[in-house]
């Protein structure tokens, strides 16, 4: 078995007309490891997670995957291959019911594979799953569409849609955004379940006092470029990353 990292980047690169959103950013996550990427809006976070998964193409720079180069893959193939990730927006199907969401991932050609075809009823492993992100079982709550769930249901929603898909690494953009100090409470803990459970994660945030409470390293980005990189109070002493804060409303003590 590969021993490597289970993600590398290699000067990763993206112009946007004459806009450097990212910047030659390299770095290496290792199976296991729970990684924050942070920094002040227009750093170029989402930029990176998305070249990482597909959705844009690197203008420069390489993506190593469990040792296999990925720069350029498409998003569906990258899913194959074990990534899953969340967006800043949900995106449900809205009209659907919240167990029914899963329905749809729990039958994607990886889920099948993994699982040998033998998965069991369907919509009762999605609503065994829906009650391990916190759904209550006996409630109407996991029948209800999609739609009609309280922000802080639709992205546990979105939490559960990826680990439906049985990833390896699993990229949660901004989970936090939106939903209220409890509902963040009530999130952590599966955070924490997930990562004492070996998976690989990456977390983009802008909470850092929860964020911190999880993750092992965090990387830093500023104008696309990363100024930072380490545990998350040596990152929070660095002075150019508290001069890239100033002026912030963010809270920066664990």
């Amino acid at each position: 078995m590969d021993s490597g990292p289970i993600l590398r980047a290699v000067d990763l690169c993206k112009d946007f007309g004459g806009i450097r959103a990212v910047d030659r950013v390299s770095f290496e996550l290792q199976k296991g490891e729970t990684l924050g990427i942070i920094g002040p809006n227009g750093s170029g976070k989402s930029t990176l997670i998305n070249l990482i998964t597909g959705f844009v193409k690197p203008s420069g720079g390489r993506i190593f995957y469990q040792g296999r180069d990925i720069t350029g893959i498409a998003p569906h193939k990258a899913v194959m291959l074990g990534m899953a990730r969340s967006f800043q927006m949900p995106r449900p199907f809205y009209n659907m019911p919240a167990y029914k969401n899963l329905v749809i991932p729990l039958f994607s050609p990886r889920t099948r594979r993994l699982k040998g075809g033998r998965y069991g009823d369907r919509d009762e492993v999605a609503i065994h799953l829906l009650e391990d992100m916190g759904f209550e079982r006996d409630s109407n709550v996991p029948y209800q569409p999609a739609g009609v769930l309280p922000h802080g249901y639709v992205k546990r929603l979105e939490l559960a849609r990826c680990l439906a898909l049985e990833p390896d690494l699993v990229i949660l953009d901004e989970l936090f955004s939106g939903m209220s100090m409890s509902e963040v409470a009530g999130v952590l803990p599966l955070i924490e379940r997930i990562a004492d459970e070996g998976k690989t994660l990456i977390m983009v945030e802008h909470r850092l006092r929860e964020l911190f409470r999880v993750v092992d390293r965090v990387i830093v980005l500023n104008f696309g470029r990363k100024i930072a990189e380490g545990a998350p109070d040596v990152v929070m002493a660095n002075p150019e990353v508290k001069e890239s804060y100033l002026g912030s409303e963010v809270e920066f003590s664990a």
